[in-house]
């Protein structure tokens, strides 16, 4: 019988709830001290916090506490559709944006929080002058559109990270830290983030990682054996880079991981020289550490041919003897083919096929190189070096074995050359599955003497969905049949398409004009349902479907998660018709969550017929009717 404990006598312990509960929402502000209270009001809101005090414990940096301010800082842009860049726009389920990550991030945390499996990322190894980065962080939007021409440059630009700034590590830092702080808002709870990194930043970057995921999160440093040819350096040639990992919640994650498949080497280990007939097996020691044994692991065994062996100096046994006869009953403990070896435990091959426990050494024969990466790149840009610096396929798909879930979403937002997405869709055609992949890469402009800019590649955007395209194709060349997802939806990062009001205060009458029509010109109304979709948190792969009633079109997306009907007239007479069809249309889907339906403020001609339309539509339960 149990004997009651003085805590189970106590009430909950309310403090140590909230604290837990505070903890794994904001991991970062919660150090070896305590609660750091300013990180935790600045996380709630209060940008009065900015001010650059003396840091406590952890990595600091000139910056940090502005780094955090723009991760907390909502974006005011949206991601226009473009299905002419697109492969299989209407079925696809994966995504390649175009634009500033930082930016992008912020726009997907409604429509993905917690429903990204796995990250991976190649950022910049800060060598000084690879990376660009935004001059203007607080105009992060505005700086974006500067670069890619869609408004006039008044001085703000991305340029290149050099060591004349005197900043290096700094910069570095500033820039991914408001990245990692959005990508952990988008990891569901076992989800990890997997990170390529050299020298030059691994120490900050475990440091970052700790901080934004919590110590606790921290998974392993994985070592990738990146190079197998010598460099002439000085002092040492580097053959390896790291892969650092962090997950979302360690406890999670350790649940949901799977084994490496059996390769062919290590099936190769196994026979069968006893004639089992259980199959193939191979041996492993029966000892252990002395100062991990207990007494009952102590003792001398008998083997078949009378030889007494105790264990060795420094060990014990693994097993009790009671368990140990259990084994030696069951054909499970090997003694050498003359009955008097030290005796092993025989590890069958058919009760091994559940995988291998994934080690943290990764070597260039099991997952490639970066020169077998460029080749295997070139070969499908027909042997033109388009991209000089791409990641294995078999790297991606390493990781990918491990933190695998069939229909999860896995998310690159340094694609580069996309080896992720080409990673994800393999995965699927050889294992089926309806994993997606969401890509986002800066339309980083391609130096004129390139490879690449020689061959009308003009951005490094331009060569991530050509790679993608050209893999699908392959796949599609050498397979008869494919049940796995090869498309992709283009979307690119462009400002609102609803107008910020800004009025001149020199000419307010003006201004009131300008505004009267919501709605910037030139956008199409797949643009404006986009954007809906991602204010109303909705994935951005739900199909949209369209009916006309009176002329006019009405859109119905995520099967009726929102309607809408962005005509610019809408008359007195239609109000009754195009009500009633949202209506009938609502009554078939009869959607599971509060129904959304918007119109344009300025298609009404009177605020009767806006007050109309209301009016019938919450008579018949969609309570939420917007106009934009």
């Amino acid at each position: 019988m149990k004997k009651v404990e003085l805590e189970d006598g106590q009430s909950a312990d309310i403090v140590s709830e909230n604290i837990s509960k505070l903890k794994e929402l904001f991991p970062d502000a919660f150090s070896e001290g305590g609660v750091n209270f300013d990180t935790l009001r600045q996380l709630l809101g209060d940008a009065s916090v900015l001010d650059e005090g003396e840091e406590k414990y952890g990595l600091n940096w000139h910056g940090k506490k502005k780094a955090r301010q723009i991760a907390l800082t909502p974006s005011t842009g949206t991601l226009l559709p473009f299905p002419d860049e697109s492969v299989d726009w209407d079925d696809t389920q994966n995504l390649f944006i175009e634009g500033d990550n930082l930016e992008v991030l912020k726009l997907l945390q409604k429509s993905y929080a917690n429903k990204v499996k796995m990250i991976y990322i190649d950022p910049p190894y800060n060598t000084g002058k690879e990376f660009i980065y935004p001059d203007n962080y607080q105009e992060n939007l505005n700086t974006y559109l500067m670069y890619t021409g869609q408004v006039d440059d008044e001085g703000s630009r991305f340029s290149s990270n050099t060591e004349t700034t005197g900043r290096k590590h700094t910069n570095w830092l500033n820039m991914m830290y408001p990245r990692l702080k959005l990508a952990r808002n988008l990891l569901k709870k076992s989800g990890s983030i997997w990170i390529s990194i050299d020298d030059n930043e691994l120490g900050n970057l475990l440091d970052l990682g700790k901080s934004i995921f919590g110590d606790e999160n921290f998974i392993n440093c994985f070592i990738w054996h990146k190079r197998k040819s010598r460099e002439n350096r000085k002092v040492f040639s580097v053959n390896h880079d790291y892969i650092v990992c962090f997950a979302k919640n360690k406890e999670a994650f350790e649940e949901t991981r799977k084994l490496l498949p059996l390769t062919e080497e290590a099936r190769g280990r196994y026979s069968n020289p006893d004639d089992d007939s259980r199959g193939d097996w191979q041996s492993v020691a029966i000892t252990a550490q002395a100062g991990h044994g207990t007494k009952s692991q102590f003792y001398t065994i008998t083997t078949p041919s009378g030889r007494k062996i105790d264990p060795p100096s420094g060990n014990c046994w693994r097993f009790t003897e009671p368990k140990l006869s259990e084994l030696i009953s069951d054909g499970r403990i090997w003694f050498g083919k003359d009955g008097s070896n030290v005796p092993r435990q025989k590890m069958f091959l058919n009760e091994q096929d559940a995988g291998l426990t994934p080690h943290t050494l990764w070597t260039a024969d099991e997952v490639g190189t970066t020169d077998t990466a460029k080749r295997s790149v070139n070969e499908l840009f027909n042997g033109k070096t388009i991209f000089d610096t791409p990641k294995p396929v078999d790297l991606i798909r390493r990781i990918i074995d491990i933190a695998d879930e069939e229909d999860g979403i896995y998310l690159d937002f340094f694609a580069g050359s996309c080896s992720t997405a080409h990673a994800v869709m393999e995965k699927n055609v050889e294992a089926f599955g309806n994993r997606r992949f969401v890509m986002v890469q800066l339309p980083e402009v391609c130096e004129k003497s390139s490879e690449a800019f020689k061959n009308n590649f003009e951005t490094i955007a331009d060569i991530g969905k050509a790679r993608i395209k050209a893999a699908a194709d392959r796949y599609k060349d050498q397979l008869d049949t494919i049940n796995a997802d090869l498309g992709f939806r283009v979307f690119k990062l462009s400002q609102s398409n609803m107008r910020i009001w800004n009025p001149d205060r020199a000419d307010l009458e003006e201004s009131l004009l300008s505004h009267e029509e919501h709605l910037i010109d030139g956008r199409t109304e797949q643009d404006v349902l986009y954007e809906l979709l991602l204010k109303r948190g909705v994935d951005l792969a739900v199909p949209i479907e369209s009916r006309e009633v009176s002329g006019k079109n009405i859109y119905s997306i995520g099967y009726g998660v929102l309607f809408a009907c962005l005509d610019e007239l809408i008359t007195k007479e239609q109000v009754e018709d195009i009500a009633q069809a949202i209506i009938a249309w609502y009554g078939e889907l009869a959607p599971s969550s509060d129904t959304h339906v918007f119109f344009r403020d300025s298609a009404f001609r009177d605020d009767v017929s806006k007050t109309n339309m209301a009016a019938i539509l919450e008579q018949n339960g969609i309570a939420h009717v917007r106009s934009l």
